[in-house]
């Protein structure tokens, strides 16, 4: 079983635009981070969709929605998606919330369930494996939720979807003084026109 982070990222480090909300969850004038993986066949099938483009940006999602097993998400981005999911959300796994507000778990058609963790990290890490299956556990996001697994050298496997675009201002995903230094190993590079997906192993 492993720990994965899966990400879209500009070329200048950022996973969303500035002014994200609830209204604007991907914030102002991050749309290409996004925007490429909606006509992917891979996507599109999990919104329950038909049609979008077979290619190998398409394998690469397919690839992720096949191995993982549960999925950990902050709040914001939890209340950020809620309506735009919907009823059958695209995770089609256990889903665990990260909160400081308590809610009941919700059960979702497709085999999604929001459990929502006010234990922290580890706990919320402990509940996702124990789920999982036996397949990987993937920390979804947003930023500060992913950092916080990367503080705690949680996270086993790195993949950044590198689409070809400046943001200049946003939300940046290795913005933490406290972090530390990790040391990485490549797994794999893959060139699309969409984007460069970049696939690492931390080094422990």
């Amino acid at each position: 079983m492993t720990v994965t982070a899966d990400l879209a990222i500009s070329l200048d480090g950022y996973v969303a635009g500035t002014g994200v909300s609830l209204d604007n969850p991907g914030g102002d004038g991050a749309e290409p981070l996004f925007e490429w993986i909606h006509n992917l066949a891979s996507w599109r099938e999990r919104q329950g969709m038909t049609g979008g483009e077979e290619n190998r940006d398409s394998e690469l999602m397919r690839e992720w929605f096949d191995a993982t097993g549960a999925v950990i998400m902050g709040r914001t981005m939890y209340d950020t998606g809620e309506e735009f999911w919907g009823d059958n959300p695209p995770f089609r796994a256990p889903v665990f919330v990260l909160t400081h507000r308590p809610r009941p778990t919700l059960v979702k058609e497709g085999g999604t369930t929001f459990t929502f963790v006010t234990d922290g990290v580890h706990s919320a890490l402990d509940r996702a494996r124990a789920a999982a299956g036996g397949r990987d556990v993937d920390i979804a996001g947003g930023a500060d939720t992913v950092r916080q697994y990367l503080r705690e050298g949680l996270v086993d496997e790195l993949q950044l979807h590198v689409v070809p675009v400046l943001l200049g201002a946003g939300l940046r995903l290795f913005d933490d003084p406290d972090a530390g230094r990790h040391d990485l190993e490549t797994v794999r590079v893959v060139h699309t026109p969409l984007a460069t997906h970049l696939k690492y192993r931390f080094v422990r």
